[in-house]
């Protein structure tokens, strides 16, 4: 691997992770009281999931390069980063995390193509709190293959 297709990637992980804390952080401080703040807290917890997302769509192109199914394009790639890929690189995602953010993928699925729905606010708020709850786990598993991009450009140099 080149240290310069590395090294983007690098760049690329640690300033969307700047991003995502902020996403994050507004989203914990969003409470679901009313059908706007509903409507608000679905709209950031879709771009949570979209920021990860574009992560992950970085790590694939600098490693694998291609998804197969397009039609499932969002969940093989959300599958993909769960895997180690011998000889290329260490999983960016734990199981549990993958799960968590499986979620996250469905609930922005129909987020973003349920025209005519109107948000459950319990619904909402449930993986609000669920994403809160477990976001130490995602975010050591962020954080984990980041100092891997790291090891790996170290050896690269």
């Amino acid at each position: 691997m080149k240290k310069e297709r590395l090294a983007v990637l690098l760049g690329y992980f640690e300033s969307q992770l700047e991003l995502i804390k902020r996403i994050r952080k507004e989203v914990e401080s969003t409470q679901p009281t009313d059908r706007e703040k509903t409507s608000h807290l679905g709209y950031l917890l879709h771009n949570l999931y979209c920021a990860l997302e574009d992560l992950f769509q970085e790590v694939a192109k600098t490693f694998e390069n291609r998804i197969e199914d397009l039609s499932r394009y969002h969940r093989e790639l959300l599958q993909r980063m769960r895997l180690t890929i011998p000889g290329i690189r260490t999983n960016v995602l734990s199981e549990k995390s993958f799960l968590i953010l499986d979620e996250l993928r469905a609930f922005r699925h129909i987020f973003r193509h349920a025209y005519t729905y109107e948000l459950d606010p319990e619904r909402v708020r449930k993986l609000k709190l669920k994403v809160k709850r477990h976001w130490r786990l995602i975010r050591m598993d962020l954080n984990a293959f980041e100092r891997f991009l790291q090891n790996a450009l170290d050896k690269e140099i």
